[in-house]
């Protein structure tokens, strides 16, 4: 069975070595056919689906800080711009996650490390996050590739979130390779206080990147979210 899509975590995360903050968080998504992207998804995992879609996500944020309320803060590398290019997966045992196909970060030092620890696709990037008021922007070009992404939103009240809301949002893992096996890296936090937002301008150009080719119409899905603080467990290895 596959767990419901629910604001609450259904596997509270008991012991948790990492925390962040995720502040400033815009969600952009398209709908595309599952056959789309399945090819991108890890062993063990399928896509997603939500009425027969699944979904491309672009979500620029601001990290602040590592650790947070839950571990120590660490100077430097602890506040930076991240825009993450992710899909929509759920495993043999019914877990739903994300897969990142890219993570742009603008510290050299988190991102070595992220690629270097758990091979996940970090990019080091130039980036800037600007507020004017209501209106928020997101800008980001890779040192090495010159891949770029640019959001702009005009964050609104916030909003009863729907179905989708929460299937977008509501993610309580990610799946990713490592060393030729596919592990679950469990996450927990509190709901997302999620706002309407008005996409004033966007550069999907990492999604292209990422090799899933120029997103097709307008996005489905524009939601803004002042934060939430998240908390990581131990990963676990899909299908034992």
């Amino acid at each position: 069975m596959v767990e419901p899509i629910t604001p609450l975590t259904p596997r509270p995360v008991r012991f948790a070595p990492v925390g962040q903050w995720w502040r400033e968080v815009t969600f952009v998504h398209w709908a595309v056919a599952p056959e789309a992207v399945e090819k991108h998804l890890p062993a063990g995992t399928r896509p997603d689906t939500l009425d027969g879609v699944t979904f491309i996500g672009l979500v620029p944020f601001l990290m602040h800080p590592i650790g947070g309320r839950v571990g120590p803060r660490l100077p430097y590398i602890g506040t930076f711009c991240e825009t993450n290019v992710r899909l929509y997966s759920v495993d043999a045992e019914g877990r739903r996650g994300v897969v990142f196909l890219s993570l742009d970060a603008s510290r050299l030092v988190p991102v070595l490390g992220a690629r270097i620890s758990a091979r996940l696709p970090y990019r080091w990037a130039s980036m800037s996050l600007q507020r004017d008021g209501d209106v928020i922007t997101y800008a980001s070009r890779r040192i090495l590739g010159r891949a770029t992404s640019r959001v702009v939103v005009r964050a609104g009240p916030p909003k009863h979130a729907t179905e989708l809301d929460h299937f977008l949002t509501a993610r309580w893992g990610l799946h990713f390779s490592w060393h030729g096996r596919t592990l679950y890296l469990p996450n927990d936090h509190p709901p997302w206080p999620l706002h309407q937002a008005e996409l004033l301008e966007v550069d999907a150009g990492a999604v292209a990147a990422a090799g899933l080719g120029d997103p097709a119409g307008p996005p489905v899905s524009v939601l803004h979210s002042p934060g939430v603080p998240v908390r990581f467990g131990v990963p676990a290895a899909v299908g034992r």
